[in-house]
């Protein structure tokens, strides 16, 4: 059991990535916490991991809202204690370019993507140094690595702040035995993706940019999730994981 007896916090944690991330944790011996904007999908969840035999709980949470992440990590602490791992998974996206993007949407991404990590961050580390240290995934994305012709600006903005923010925080917080690295997935096959790919020529532009020739799974960002919050990867800090086939290796 790699997770044996840690708690993990996931945001955006009732579906998609974060869902199969919390699942993995669950399975390798971790308390979930849900944590996510549906309180129901985060509960129905929690149950499901229940179900299977893992230990798991939801935790209503807006990732934008300050005092959401003061309320849900006052409860972790009353509830469990600690916290040894954070993820912060949830992110949005508008496809939009630049030159039509109404600040509204570019405001809503950047709340999401750059100030719900940070929040995250902010109030989860007081509790990782009570207990002597922690790890935190940040879930960026090829597009904090590379300009992806693919993709809007703005999105690229966001998680090119996620990576340095990442890398700030190691450096930082290693003298408190606190770990911070982030993963970047290239484009992962979710529902909203296959939605994308009903458009064949876009299946096209995708999948013949990837070296291994396929798409992300969740699973697959799930497993180096898992890998860096993990005591394998205890003397691994400040680093940006690309989960993506080969793309940004060109």
């Amino acid at each position: 059991m790699r997770l044996q007896n840690k708690v993990a916090l996931i945001t955006g944690g009732a579906a998609g990535i974060g869902a199969e991330i919390a699942k993995r944790f669950a399975a390798e011996g971790a308390t979930i916490l849900i944590g996510d904007m549906d309180a129901g999908a985060a509960e129905r969840m929690a149950e499901n991991i229940r179900r299977a035999g893992g230990r798991a709980r939801s935790a209503p949470l807006d990732v934008t809202s300050e005092p959401n992440w003061k309320a849900a990590l006052d409860g972790i602490r009353k509830a469990e204690g600690r916290l040894d791992v954070l993820v912060n998974n949830a992110g949005i996206t508008r496809r939009i370019p630049i030159t039509d993007m109404p600040m509204e949407d570019f405001e809503a991404i950047m709340a999401v993507n750059v100030r719900g990590v940070f929040l995250g961050i902010k109030h989860s580390l007081p509790l990782m140094k009570e207990r002597g240290g922690g790890a935190i995934v940040n879930i960026s994305s090829i597009c904090g690595l590379v300009g992806h012709k693919y993709t809007n600006e703005t999105y690229t903005t966001s998680k090119g702040a996620v990576t340095l923010l990442t890398k700030s925080v190691a450096v930082r917080y290693a003298q408190d035995n606190i770990r911070c690295n982030s993963i970047h997935p290239g484009t992962v096959d979710t529902p909203m993706v296959q939605q994308l790919f009903k458009d064949p020529e876009k299946k096209r532009e995708r999948l013949d940019e990837v070296p291994l020739g396929r798409l992300a799974t969740a699973l697959d960002v799930a497993n180096a999730a898992l890998f860096l919050a993990s005591d394998e990867a205890g003397f691994i800090t400040g680093v940006a994981l690309p989960v993506d086939g080969g793309l940004t290796a060109y």
